[in-house]
């Protein structure tokens, strides 16, 4: 029964919430991409480690207004396939890439990663410098470079709830806990979820307080979208890779004529910030922002300091030429 209501509702829900942006062949599978606005430099938005194109949705328009500017969905989230191939930290750059070319982003980029995103755009950059106009670093998890064994267990146990939810998905459970959830009945979901212990209470008390700062517009979509069994897949791969590979995301600094700013949250251990200064003293144009009235999403919590940000990198850019 579980598993019927499952495909039924996401055959309704996928009729109601068509892909806005295009589909992308990487090779074996298609990544969305949804672009708005015009002018250069354009600016590419990477998002954190198991969110999608909407995590940018209060602050996508915004920049649309001033220049181009895209967002995309990695494999198996939101409206992208799932992946066709093991995810690797090359494979996503590679992919980055294509994107980038596809979206015809000819003049070097502005690129925008939050949280995970922030590695892959620093990587990318320093892959390609020839291509990036800018880096902005929203809360970047330096401290996850260095894999301890109490990190490698956090992940593994994040693996774990994962493959748990992409079951859970399947056979309707996530589809009527969120349901229930956005409905006011928040008792039965909460009850049901702490069957997993504390950790994972939190965690779902923690993301569905943050998705509700978007935009009102946005969240069925997101609900919509999160009830998939292949976001859940992904999320699994994508710890995964990072457990394996951590160690290989970090960076070289970029070159000096690429501007850096990398900005933190509020709450952060005075050790976080100072890798985040020694971050952005890397780059002989780096700058280091904190976001005073902000917890991790910063695009959520004041979306128009990365807006602003983005502004001040495409008026420079803008004056050099």
């Amino acid at each position: 029964a579980g598993a019927l209501y499952q495909t039924v509702f996401t055959a309704r829900q996928r009729r109601l919430f068509a892909p806005p942006g295009t589909l992308i062949d990487v090779g074996g599978h298609r990544l969305h991409a949804v672009c708005a606005g015009e002018g250069s430099p354009p600016v590419l938005l990477e998002s954190g480690i198991a969110a999608s194109s909407l995590s940018w949705a209060a602050v996508r328009p915004a920049i649309a207004a001033f220049t181009r500017v895209c967002a995309y969905d990695r494999a198996g989230l939101a409206w992208s396939d799932a992946p066709s191939s093991p995810r690797t930290f090359d494979r996503l750059l590679d992919e980055l890439d294509i994107v980038m070319r596809e979206v015809s982003f000819t003049d070097p980029v502005i690129l925008v990663g939050h949280s995970f995103g922030s590695l892959l755009v620093r990587a990318y950059g320093a892959r390609q410098p020839e291509r990036v106009a800018g880096l902005v670093l929203v809360d970047a998890p330096t401290e996850w470079i260095v894999m301890t064994p109490a990190r490698a267990r956090m992940l593994r146990g994040g693996r774990s709830l994962s493959a748990i939810g992409a079951l859970l998905a399947h056979v309707g459970v996530v589809r009527g806990c969120l349901a229930l959830l956005s409905g006011g009945g928040p008792g039965v979901p909460r009850r049901f979820v702490r069957i997993f212990g504390p950790t994972a209470a939190r965690s779902l008390e923690r993301l569905v307080g943050e998705a509700r700062k978007l935009p009102p517009e946005v969240h069925p979509v997101v609900q919509a979208l999160w009830c998939q069994p292949k976001c859940f897949r992904s999320m699994a791969d994508h710890l995964l890779m990072f457990e394996r590979e951590a160690a290989q995301m970090v960076a070289p600094a970029p070159p000096p004529q690429v501007p850096v700013v990398v900005v933190s949250s509020a709450g952060h251990s005075p050790e976080q910030l100072a890798a985040h200064r020694r971050l952005a003293e890397s780059s002989a144009r780096g700058r280091h922002v904190i976001a005073s009235r902000s917890a991790h999403w910063v695009q959520f919590d004041e979306p128009g300091l990365i807006v602003g940000i983005v502004r001040e990198i495409v008026e420079q850019t803008s004056r050099r030429v």
